[in-house]
């Protein structure tokens, strides 16, 4: 069983940068694909990036390429997300999660939650 806990959120303007981090319990993180996700007010929960148990692979949403920068430090047992120009649409409560295989987008598969850190980008 993974523990996930997100931290690094805040208020930021429009431009700026935040730096994400989900700290996971347990001493099997390295053996987890992870992604993170986020959920505006009144919107569906969407895919962000994931990255695999290594590193050596790792996806974005479109709407983050060239912006975001996802990755994992298995020492630390630590997954995150380098947040750059950020614009008034990236604001959500931002959730990381854990999946036993490479899962991509595909929430479903994505076992263990996080309970989100707010991210909000004013104009």
């Amino acid at each position: 069983q993974v523990q996930l806990v997100e931290s690094g959120g805040g208020l930021v303007q429009a431009g700026g940068s935040l730096r994400l981090s989900c700290a996971a319990s347990g001493r099997t993180f390295s053996s987890y694909a992870m992604g993170w996700f986020r959920q505006a007010p009144g919107k569906e929960r969407e895919f962000v990036a994931c990255i695999s148990w290594s590193g050596g692979r790792k996806d974005y949403a479109d709407s983050v390429k060239g912006r975001f920068t996802i990755s994992r430090d298995n020492a630390k047992n630590t997954m995150y997300l380098q947040m750059n120009s950020l614009k008034p649409e990236d604001t959500a409560i931002y959730y990381c999660a854990a999946s036993s295989g490479y899962s991509g987008s595909d929430y479903s598969r994505y076992r263990y939650w996080g309970q989100g850190t707010q991210v909000t980008v004013s104009r």
